[in-house]
């Protein structure tokens, strides 16, 4: 929880108040690798703070092939966040590729400390744009770069994240094929 509450005063003042708050809404959970905290279908009400280790969300599609859409590592946050916006079942899975810690809120709760101390929004609405615009940069790449080139920056953006993951999960985070990963591996290894 520390590193959460130094990462908020990192960028806004925060009251005693606010951060007894914080406090009283969360707990820090540690999961083991493959444990899932939201399951695709299932009610969600919980927003997690990755503290260590690294989790995916990934959705399953009608033909049961996984479509990964993040990965969570240490300061990085994670859900699913549709199913809490809309108030409906989970769209997306999350699982943890490694044994992680995270700091778990109720979603609802944390929603209220807008109310309760407006001080805090200030740092969820620029948490909320660099979301926006890490999700726009990563639809551009998908439209704009070649298959190798959004592996590199994929490298760039998840160092050491090869060690742990899958290559059906880095693969289709780009969305392509395994066998396209592993070719692109191989004229990077030639270079």
């Amino acid at each position: 929880m520390k590193d959460l509450i130094n990462n908020i005063k990192s960028s806004i003042e925060l009251s005693t108040e606010a951060e007894a708050y914080l406090f009283s809404i969360s707990k820090e959970r540690t999961f083991s690798k493959g444990e899932v905290l939201i399951r695709q279908g299932q009610n969600v009400n919980s927003n997690y703070f990755v503290t260590a280790g690294c989790l995916r969300s990934y959705c399953v599609d009608k033909s049961g092939k996984e479509h990964t859409l993040q990965f969570g590592v240490k300061n990085w946050w994670i859900s699913d966040y549709i199913a809490i916006h809309n108030e409906e079942s989970a769209t997306l899975t999350v699982e943890c590729l490694k044994e992680s810690t995270v700091i778990e809120f109720n979603a609802k709760k944390l929603n209220r400390i807008y109310e309760l101390y407006p001080e805090y929004e200030p740092f969820q609405r620029n948490l909320l744009e660099r979301h926006v615009v890490s999700l726009h940069k990563r639809i551009l790449n998908q439209l704009q770069l070649t298959a190798s080139e959004r592996y590199e920056l994929f490298l760039v953006q998840y160092p050491d994240i090869e060690l742990f993951t899958r290559n059906y999960h880095i693969a289709s985070y780009l969305g392509i094929t395994q066998e396209s990963l592993s070719r692109i591996r191989v004229e990077k290894a030639k270079k």
